[in-house]
């Protein structure tokens, strides 16, 4: 089998009618050997017995969400090539030719343009149109270096073996991004083809929320940089504001004619703990989506991984709450040599602000370390 042409089933039976007849007629008339797959999970209205007496072939999908059937019905596919598209009859299944031509050029991914096929009057609402796609895709292509400007056309074909690659895991409609995203991190071959959209036939409105929906979309596309998300804005953070404390600990600054003393200092304070913890926190996304297969393996995690980072970083965090616990000692001895009176803004406030940067990332090494070290214990993958 050359071909599978796979449609979600939307409740809809007369959309999803019309979407394989289309098909139906495609394969016709290409000669194309292929088939129609119907990747069910729950519909009520008689949808299954339509496809069926049209010559698809359904897959029951007992797990809830758009991207878990796309998954299964593509598991089930018996086609080298998967061409996948909703079955609301906003796509021509009776116009597949550009896509076939692509993946037989040996692309993986050939994704639809919905901006350079057309867009029908009321296909797609105008903050979709103007606002939420245009954006997505340009961060798409920013964070992952994607070629595809239109980062969420449902109509796209793969090829099997490149599906199978990629792991996909999510369930909702983040399904399609992640298809993407791995897609490019992979190295695959990804190329667009003009998509023509039409206000699609649903008998009730669709489900899709703009705001929420984009919001979700660009959520989850940045959990899938931590790279943008977490280190770099984290390690801008941290530098700056080190270099700012490190300027203010021995003493008082003048820039311009303002004074910048111990306020500024204990900002700088607050900044270096927070880009720690920014640090912290990307490594351990990152570390969590290589576990979950979610993102690829990164060199030099995997090599810290098979150090004693743990032990390592463990003792270093604790040589830092150690040493601020030390400092703070030092400036108790001081206070206390003052009768425990009032403390002038100076030497003993400078060095209680030490004890507690140190104190507190120490404790961030620490928690940190014992993080890694759980996410990298290994473990026996399930079963998809």
């Amino acid at each position: 089998m050359q071909l599978t042409i796979l449609m979600p089933c939307l409740n809809e039976a007369e959309t999803l009618g019309a979407c394989i007849r289309k098909a139906n007629a495609w394969i016709a008339r290409s000669g194309i050997e292929a088939e129609v797959v119907i990747a069910d999970n729950g519909s009520t209205d008689g949808s299954q017995a339509l496809a069926q007496s049209l010559g698809a072939r359904v897959v029951q999908v007992a797990q809830r969400g758009y991207g878990a059937a796309l998954f299964h019905g593509s598991l089930a596919a018996k086609g080298e090539w998967i061409i996948m598209g909703d079955s609301d009859d906003s796509y021509d299944f009776s116009a597949l030719d550009p896509f076939v031509a692509r993946l037989g050029e040996g692309y993986d991914l050939v994704m639809g343009n919905r901006f350079l096929g057309g867009i029908a009057p009321g296909a797609m609402p105008w903050k979709n149109r103007y606002v939420g796609n245009p954006v997505l895709s340009w961060i798409g292509r920013v964070l992952f270096g994607c070629p595809a400007r239109d980062f969420h056309c449902g109509l796209r074909g793969f090829r099997k073996d490149a599906f199978l690659r990629m792991d996909l895991r999510t369930t909702g409609m983040e399904y399609a991004s992640e298809m993407v995203i791995k897609a490019t991190l992979f190295g695959m071959r990804i190329c667009e083809v003009p998509t023509m959209l039409s206000k699609d036939g649903r008998s009730r409105p669709p489900h899709l929320r703009p705001w929420r929906d984009g919001w979700r979309h660009l959520r989850f596309m940045l959990l899938f940089s931590p790279r943008w998300l977490f280190i770099i804005p984290s390690m801008l953070v941290l530098l700056s504001s080190l270099a700012v404390y490190v300027a203010l600990l021995p003493g008082p600054r003048t820039v311009g004619g303002t004074v910048f003393d111990i306020h500024t200092l204990l900002f700088a304070q607050g900044g270096v703990v927070l880009g720690a913890l920014g640090l912290s926190a990307g490594v351990a996304v990152r570390l969590f989506g290589m576990r979950e297969g979610l993102l690829q393996t990164h060199a030099l995690l995997e090599r810290a991984r098979r150090s004693p980072v743990l032990e390592l970083g463990s003792l270093a965090g604790l040589a830092m709450v150690l040493v601020g616990l030390g400092t703070g000692v030092m400036a108790f001895s001081q206070w206390a040599t003052t009768g425990f009176g009032q403390l002038i803004p100076g030497g003993v406030i400078r060095e209680v602000s030490i004890s507690t940067l140190l104190f507190v990332l120490g404790g961030v090494v620490l928690m940190t370390s014992l993080l890694f070290g759980f996410l990298s214990l290994p473990t026996r993958r399930g079963e998809t």
